[in-house]
């Protein structure tokens, strides 16, 4: 099994950020399971990378060559990709992965767990995706997805594959043992 981690290039205002992100790489490795992430060896993403190595996991980072130097390419890991394009980033990302975990993060990390969300709602993938509620950082994201929901413009079901937690290893338990619906969109609602 591995997990897609999306997660800062930098380590945010508050120290639980970077801790946090050492204790998920710390539990994914311990557990055996394998890592795959954005490549980099700063921020977020460099402290899920050296807490998963540390322990001895397999670590798998995708770059694309133009991010190489600016987000300063991990050279510590079992593998290093680097690719063209943010598109085949994502692409490999989400092939190797089985689940997907968001600690907090910018623009990229939302927008990065937001399409595998919608893959999985379009039944692209049937893969679980998880946000790592560190010190509530997402609690303004769920309380508007739950908007979202009752307006009518996600069902319920599409928005209970976004799973939320605030501690690593009962959100891999919880994502381990989701069971990502293949209900289709409103497609067929619509043709009322």
């Amino acid at each position: 099994m591995r997990i897609c981690v999306f997660c800062g290039s930098s380590f945010g205002r508050a120290p639980a950020y970077q801790e946090m992100a050492a204790r998920l790489g710390d539990c994914i490795a311990e557990r055996g399971i394998g890592l795959v992430y954005g490549g980099a060896s700063v921020g977020l993403m460099g402290a899920v990378a050296d807490a998963a190595v540390r322990r001895g996991g397999d670590v798998i980072g995708i770059l694309p060559d133009a991010l190489a130097e600016l987000e300063i390419a991990h050279d510590n890991l079992g593998e290093l990709r680097i690719v063209q394009s943010m598109h085949e980033r994502k692409k490999q990302m989400a092939d190797l992965s089985d689940a997907f975990i968001a600690l907090p993060g910018g623009i990229g990390t939302l927008e990065e767990t937001f399409e595998v969300w919608t893959w999985s709602q379009l039944s692209i993938h049937a893969k679980p995706v998880g946000l790592l509620n560190v010190g509530g950082y997402y609690d303004r994201l769920i309380e508007f997805l739950d908007h979202v929901v009752a307006e009518d413009f996600v069902k319920p079901v599409h928005r209970d594959i976004l799973i939320a937690d605030n501690d690593p290893a009962t959100l891999i338990d919880r994502l381990a043992a989701a069971d990502v619906p293949t209900e289709r969109k409103w497609v067929d609602s619509l043709k009322r």
